[in-house]
C-alpha cells in the first residue's frame, strides 16, 4: 500500500507510556514473508526513518522478536550495536549531534500475537538511557497485548482477508492508555494519569485506593475485575478482560485491562501490574446491536412468561454457538424452567431429568448453589472449562457456562443458563450481548408475569360465571370451548349455557356483552342467570328472550348485548331459534354440507324495550351438529364476519361429528392471536331411539274430578301396556289432583308422558306457590299426607314454575314387558 496512507503520524504528544515516546506498528503481510507500517505515532524526533517494509528474514529488531515470539529491548549501547551490524535495516536517519542519539534512545520491539496468529510486531522507543526498567517492560507488555487485541478484533471484522485491513480513523494503538500498579498488601495503587482521565476522575480526588478506581466500574463487570487477584483464574482466562465504566457525564464506555500478578516465593500475590486502555473496538457491530433491537423489539410484544422466554433462547443459542440454553423465573427456593433448549430429558444433566415435571423441569436451588449465589449477588457469572461446578452445572456447560441473572426493579425475576460442550473462551462481544439480553428479559418477564397473573384473574372470574360443566343430554352430545383474549387483560362478556327443560326440551344459549371490563363481567352473569330462569318456566323462546330485553333496559347501564337462543325438541328435532343482534347458528348436516341457519333477526339486548324479537323454526336430523359462537371467532380487525365464517364452515365440513370435542378444538385452533373472547357452543344431535308416548287431560273442577282424572289414566296407561305399575300411578294421580284442586285456582292439567325407563306424571296448576312436605303428621290430622305419599311411592319428585304458576311432577320406575 501507498505509504502515505499506511502511515498516520499524529502530534509529538500524541503518545507518551512507561517512558515509550514513539509506537509504531507492523503487521504481517505478503503470507508471512513482510512485515508492513501501518501506524505511526508519537515524538517523531526520537527515532524516524521507519522503512514501510521489513523482510520477515532480515535482520531488524522487529523481524527478530517477530521470528523469536518473544520481546527484544535494546538500551541505547544495544541498539547502537545494532545499527552497525545492519544499517539497511534499522533506523537510519538520527538527528547527528541532537539529544536524541543512539547513546540515549532505548528501543523495544514486541512481537502481537502469539501460536497460530502472529499479528505483527510492536515498536517502542523512548529517551531512556539507562534503557527500560523491568516495571517499564512489563507495563509495555501488556501495552503490547492491548495492540494485539485490537489487531485480532479488526482481523476478525475483516475476515477472509489475507491481512488485517486497517481502515481511516481506526487507531490500533489506543492514543489514551495508562499504567497502574497495586499494592495488594495495603491496596494502595500508583495510577497513570492517562487511567484517570480515561475513567473521568479528576487527579486531585484520587485517593490512591484501588476501591476508588473500582467505584467507577459498572455493577454486573465488578467480579471479572475482582478475579484478577485470583492467579489460577487470571491464568486459565489468559484473555484480554473487557469491562465498562461509567464516567461522571454518564457516558458508558468499554475499556481493556491487562494486568500482571507477582507472586511471593510462596506464590502469594504480592503486586499487580496493570495496562487499561480505550477499547472503543469493542463496542458492539452494527450485527450485534441489530440482534438486540431486534430482541428489545420482539420482547415489547410478548404477552406471556413463556413467549419472552422462547425469545431469549432464540436470541442466544444460535449467535453464541452454545450447546444448551435454559430460561426460569425465580420463584422460593426454586428456579421454574420456562424455556429449555434442547427441549429433550437426556440432553440435560441427570439432577434436572429428576425435576422434570410436565413440559420442562422444575429446579430446586438448594442443589444448584452455584446458581443460587449468582442470583444473590446479581451479577453474571462466566464459569471457563474444567471450572469446579456442581454436577448440576458442569453438566449444563463442561466446556463453558454463563449464569446470567435477569434483574428488574431491584430484584432477580430468573435466570438464563448457556452451556458449551466444546471449550468455549468469553469474548468481549459475548458479555455485551449476554448483559444486554438480561436487562431486556428481566423486564419483559415482569410484564409478562403482570399479564400472566391479569390474564388468570380475568379467566378465573370469566369461567366462575360461566357452567362448570355442561349436562348430559338425552338424545345429544355437547360441548363448549372458552379462550380468553390474549390482547389486553380485561375479563370479557362472552357467555354460554344449556338450560335442560320439561318434556325432553333443552336450551342452548349463547351471548356477547360489548365491552371488557368488571363492568361487563358483571352483566353477563346477570344476563345467563335471568335467561336461565325465564327458559326454566317454561317460557316460548321469544318470550324469553323478550323479558331478558327489558331486564337489561331496565339496569339502566351503557352495555348491550348480544344472544342466540335455540329451544330444541330432543325427541322430535325440533328447533326454535331466536337471533338478537347475534350471529346465526351453523348447521353441518350429516353428509357434510354446512349452511348458516336463516334467522330472522331482533335487535341486540338492551337497546329497545319493546323490541321484538322473531322466532324461526327449524327440523334436525340425526347426526347434525348445530354450532352457536360469539364473533371473536369469526371477525377481528384482520378478518371480515364473512370471510371469518366461511373459514369456520370449511373446518366443520371437513371434520369428523364422531369426537365432538376435536371439532370444537380445531375450530378454536383456526383462530390465531385473539383480541376479543372466543365462546362456542356445539352439538351433536343424535335423536332418541325411542320416541316417548304423551298424553294431556285437562282436569274439570268437580266433585269427581280425582275419579275422572283416574279413569284417564287407567285407560291410557293399559293402552300403552303399563301394567304392574298402574296401581302406583293411579295412586300418585289423585294425589297431586286432589292437592291441585283444594289448594289452587284456575285450570289444572295433567300431564303423562311414558318414555323408555319411566312414567312421568305431571300436575299444573295457576298458582305460583310450591308445594311443601309436612315434617310430621300426627294420628288426629285428616291431611297432609298426600306428598308422603307421592314420595313412597315415586323414584323422584318435584316442583318447577311454569308461565306464572308451577308444575308438580313424579316419576315411577317402568320396565317394558319382555314377550
Amino acid at each position: 500500500m501507498p505509504r502515505e496512507e499506511a502511515i498516520r503520524a499524529v502530534t509529538s504528544d500524541g503518545f507518551a507510556f512507561c517512558g515509550a515516546e514513539l509506537a509504531a506498528v507492523y503487521v504481517v503481510a505478503d503470507q508471512g514473508r513482510e512485515l508492513h507500517l501501518a501506524e505511526l505515532t508519537g515524538n517523531l524526533g526520537v527515532l524516524y526513518g521507519l522503512p514501510a517494509v521489513l523482510a520477515v528474514a532480515g535482520h531488524s529488531p522487529a523481524a527478530t522478536a517477530f521470528r523469536s515470539g518473544r520481546p527484544l529491548w535494546l538500551a541505547p549501547k544495544e541498539l547502537a550495536t545494532f545499527i552497525e551490524d545492519d544499517p539497511h535495516h534499522v533506523p537510519t536517519r538520527v538527528r547527528d549531534g541532537g539529544p536524541n542519539t543512539p547513546a540515549r534512545t532505548s528501543l523495544g520491539a514486541l512481537p502481537l500475537g502469539h501460536g497460530d496468529q502472529d499479528l505483527g510486531c510492536l515498536i517502542v522507543a523512548g529517551t531512556v538511557g539507562g534503557g527500560f526498567s523491568a516495571d517499564d517492560r512489563s507495563l509495555l507488555e501488556l501495552y503490547a497485548d492491548q495492540v494485539a487485541a485490537g489487531l485480532q478484533s479488526v482481523a476478525a471484522r475483516s475476515a477472509g482477508r489475507t491481512a488485517p485491513q486497517v481502515h481511516l480513523g481506526q487507531s490500533l494503538v489506543p492514543e489514551q492508555g495508562g499504567a497502574f500498579i497495586l499494592e495488594l498488601s495495603t491496596g494502595r495503587m500508583e495510577a497513570h494519569a492517562h487511567v484517570l482521565q480515561l475513567l473521568g476522575l479528576p487527579p486531585e480526588r484520587f485517593d490512591g485506593q484501588v476501591e476508588t478506581l473500582l467505584a467507577c466500574a459498572v455493577p454486573d463487570d465488578m467480579p471479572a475485575l475482582m478475579a484478577i487477584v485470583e492467579p489460577d483464574r487470571l491464568a486459565a482466562d489468559g484473555q484480554q478482560l473487557a469491562f465498562r465504566i461509567r464516567r461522571p457525564n454518564g457516558e458508558l464506555r468499554w475499556l481493556g485491562l491487562r494486568c500482571r500478578v507477582e507472586v511471593d516465593s510462596g506464590g502469594t500475590p504480592q503486586r499487580v501490574l496493570g495496562v487499561v486502555a480505550d477499547a472503543a473496538y469493542l463496542r458492539p457491530s452494527a450485527d450485534e446491536v441489530s440482534l438486540v433491537q431486534r430482541l428489545s423489539a420482539a420482547l415489547a410484544g410478548a404477552a406471556s412468561v413463556w413467549e419472552v422466554s422462547r425469545l431469549v433462547v432464540a436470541a442466544l443459542r444460535e449467535p453464541l454457538g452454545a450447546s444448551r440454553v435454559a430460561v426460569g423465573v425465580l420463584e422460593p427456593e426454586r428456579l421454574i424452567v420456562t424455556a429449555l433448549d434442547p427441549p429433550e430429558p437426556d440432553a440435560w444433566p441427570e439432577a434436572w431429568r429428576h425435576e422434570w415435571r410436565s413440559v420442562w423441569p422444575d429446579v430446586p436451588l438448594g442443589d444448584l448453589p452455584t446458581l443460587q449465589s449468582a442470583l444473590r449477588e446479581g451479577h453474571m457469572s462466566l464459569w471457563p472449562p474444567g471450572a469446579a461446578l456442581e454436577a448440576g452445572l458442569l453438566g449444563v456447560g463442561p466446556g463453558g457456562l454463563a449464569v446470567l441473572p435477569l434483574p428488574a426493579e431491584g430484584r432477580m425475576t430468573g435466570a438464563c443458563l448457556v452451556g458449551w460442550d466444546a471449550e468455549h473462551r468469553f469474548g468481549p462481544e459475548e458479555r455485551s450481548l449476554l448483559t444486554a439480553t438480561g436487562g431486556l428479559a428481566g423486564q419483559a418477564l415482569v410484564r409478562a408475569r403482570a399479564l400472566d397473573a391479569g390474564h388468570e384473574l380475568a379467566s378465573m372470574l370469566q369461567r366462575s360465571l360461566l357452567p362448570r360443566k355442561l349436562p348430559e343430554l338425552p338424545g345429544g352430545v355437547a360441548v363448549a370451548r372458552y379462550l380468553p383474549a390474549t390482547a389486553g387483560l380485561e375479563v370479557g362478556g362472552d357467555w354460554y349455557d344449556v338450560i335442560p327443560l320439561r318434556d325432553g326440551h333443552v336450551a342452548f344459549v349463547i351471548g356477547d356483552v360489548q365491552g371488557h371490563s368488571a363492568a361487563a363481567a358483571t352483566i353477563m352473569g346477570q344476563m345467563r342467570t335471568a335467561v336461565r330462569a325465564y327458559a326454566v318456566e317454561g317460557h316460548p323462546a321469544d318470550v324469553v328472550v323478550a323479558r331478558a330485553n327489558r331486564l337489561l333496559v331496565g339496569m339502566e347501564t351503557d352495555l348491550f348485548a348480544t344472544c342466540g337462543y335455540v329451544d330444541l325438541d330432543m325427541e322430535e328435532g325440533i328447533a326454535k331459534v331466536v337471533r338478537a343482534g347475534h350471529p346465526p347458528p351453523v348447521l353441518r348436516h350429516p353428509d357434510g354440507v354446512t349452511e348458516e341457519l336463516e334467522v330472522e333477526g331482533g335487535p341486540p339486548l338492551g337497546v329497545l324495550a319493546e323490541a321484538e324479537f322473531p322466532m324461526t323454526e327449524a327440523g334436525l336430523v340425526p347426526g347434525t351438529l348445530l354450532m352457536l359462537l360469539t364473533d371473536g371467532l369469526v371477525e377481528s380487525a384482520r378478518l371480515p364476519l364473512d370471510k371469518g365464517m366461511r373459514r369456520v364452515r370449511e373446518v366443520l365440513a371437513a371434520a369428523n361429528p364422531v369426537d365432538v370435542g376435536a371439532v370444537a378444538d380445531e375450530l378454536v385452533v383456526t383462530v390465531g392471536r385473539r383480541h376479543d373472547d372466543v365462546a362456542l357452543l356445539l352439538l351433536r344431535y343424535d335423536g332418541t331411539r325411542d320416541r316417548p308416548m304423551r298424553s294431556h287431560w285437562t282436569v274439570w273442577r268437580l266433585p269427581d274430578a280425582v275419579m275422572h282424572a283416574r279413569r284417564f289414566t287407567a285407560r291410557t296407561l293399559r293402552s300403552w301396556g303399563v301394567a304392574e305399575e298402574l296401581d302406583a300411578a293411579l295412586l300418585v294421580v289423585s294425589e297431586l289432583v286432589t292437592n291441585a284442586i283444594a289448594h289452587t285456582q284456575g285450570a289444572v292439567g295433567m300431564d303423562l308422558t311414558l318414555s323408555a325407563d319411566r312414567l312421568r306424571i305431571a300436575v299444573n296448576d295457576a298458582s305460583p306457590r310450591s308445594p311443601v312436605k309436612p315434617m310430621s303428621v300426627s294420628w288426629e290430622e285428616t291431611g297432609g299426607r298426600g306428598l308422603l305419599i307421592v314420595e313412597a311411592m315415586t323414584m323422584a319428585w318435584g316442583s318447577v314454575p311454569l308461565s306464572g304458576g308451577k308444575q308438580v311432577w313424579a316419576e315411577i320406575p317402568w320396565h317394558r314387558a319382555s314377550a
